[in-house]
């Protein structure tokens, strides 16, 4: 369901102001010489006119004290300047980053935005997809960590608008993802670098599986680092958790308590479930990163206060470049050659929660 809409409409007056807009523009139209069309770019600067077309508008609606209506433009271009954003998770931080990433790009280039938030579950998501988005005027679509169903691509597709997704390939539209397997594989690797031979990991399994399988890519770029270096993958030395601090402190807990084969590191799927093994080592009476190191992934925004190494994915820049793709679309004379998926940058960000283990340092 929407979440929240910079769009005001379904009123009377709304539409009485929309007729008037139309018959304002109309007139003007009518004294120039030219199309609604033609007056709607030639005011908004949108668009190809010619400078004697545009000057003809310009004296129009100045003689007529015509001034642009949003609401007359969209009549006129069938442009709404506004975007539906589709979001899994509104609360979790790294969402609501990549969405600030979007809306502040929109914001710079003059659009508006429809925010639909999919936290309800399932009825909720179809609701969107087979009604609110089909219906609602919306100029293009960015969807954010959501691997489409075929049914929905088609539906999407259909409107004949531009679709960017953000999180991972989606076949037929213009995506950006990142490398989960890599990214992890480089979370591990920098713990092997260190010395530590005894790597903990806690991720997911199906039941906290994510669109693009995000929990399973990441927990083969762990395992894939381990044998790499001929490092037997461990069963014990894993321990799912639901992405969340809570959920990383009791998943260290198991880890840390075990007497008989306590890691000497720790390797998070995110940063939230690292923060949580922090504070699960520190209530322990372990010192991080004396007695264990940690690292996660994302660079959340409390990772510097607790010193934890972790593989920044920068999710506002993600956000920005999906805006910026749609940009390309919507506006011909802007648009780039570009691949059908765009590879996001990651770096390995390294603070104060990772070190070398005390065997290696004796």
């Amino acid at each position: 369901m929407p979440a929240r809409s910079r769009k005001a409409g379904g009123t009377i007056g709304s539409a009485l102001s929309r007729e008037g807009a139309m018959s304002d523009i109309q007139a003007v139209a009518d004294l120039a010489g030219v199309s609604t069309a033609t007056v709607s770019r030639a005011l908004s600067g949108k668009g190809n006119v010619s400078e004697k077309t545009r000057a003809s508008v310009v004296a129009a609606a100045k003689q007529l004290g015509y001034v642009v209506s949003s609401n007359a433009s969209s009549l006129a271009t069938g442009r709404t300047r506004n975007i539906g954003v589709v979001i899994p998770f509104l609360t979790k931080w790294f969402y609501s980053s990549v969405l600030e990433g979007a809306e502040s790009a929109l914001l710079s280039h003059g659009y508006d935005l429809t925010l639909y938030n999919l936290g309800g579950g399932g009825d909720e998501r179809r609701s969107v997809f087979e009604h609110f988005l089909l219906r609602k005027r919306v100029d293009a679509v960015i969807a954010i960590s959501l691997e489409l169903t075929p049914r929905e691509l088609t539906g999407l597709l259909g409107m004949g608008k531009p679709v960017v997704g953000v999180g991972g390939p989606l076949p037929g539209v213009r995506t950006l993802s990142i490398d989960d397997v890599e990214v992890a594989q480089l979370a591990t690797e920098h713990l092997l670098s260190l010395g530590h031979r005894s790597i903990a990991h806690i991720g997911g399994t199906k039941d906290y599986e994510r669109d693009f399988h995000l929990p399973t890519n990441r927990r083969i770029g762990y395992e894939g680092a381990l044998e790499a270096v001929g490092i037997s993958v461990n069963p014990g030395l894993f321990q799912a958790a639901d992405f969340t601090i809570e959920g990383g402190y009791g998943a260290a807990k198991q880890l840390l308590g075990n007497p008989r084969e306590r890691p000497t590191a720790i390797f998070a799927a995110s940063d939230e479930m690292a923060i949580g093994a922090i504070l699960a080592a520190r209530d322990m009476g372990l010192d991080v990163p004396g007695d264990v190191s940690i690292i996660g992934i994302d660079d959340h925004e409390l990772s510097d206060f607790f010193g934890l190494s972790t593989v920044a994915q920068f999710p506002e820049l993600q956000g920005r470049l999906a805006a910026e793709i749609l940009m390309e679309q919507l506006h011909p004379d802007k648009r780039t050659r570009g691949s059908l998926n765009t590879a996001l940058p990651y770096e390995l960000i390294v603070r104060s929660s990772t070190a070398r283990p005390k065997s290696a340092r004796q």
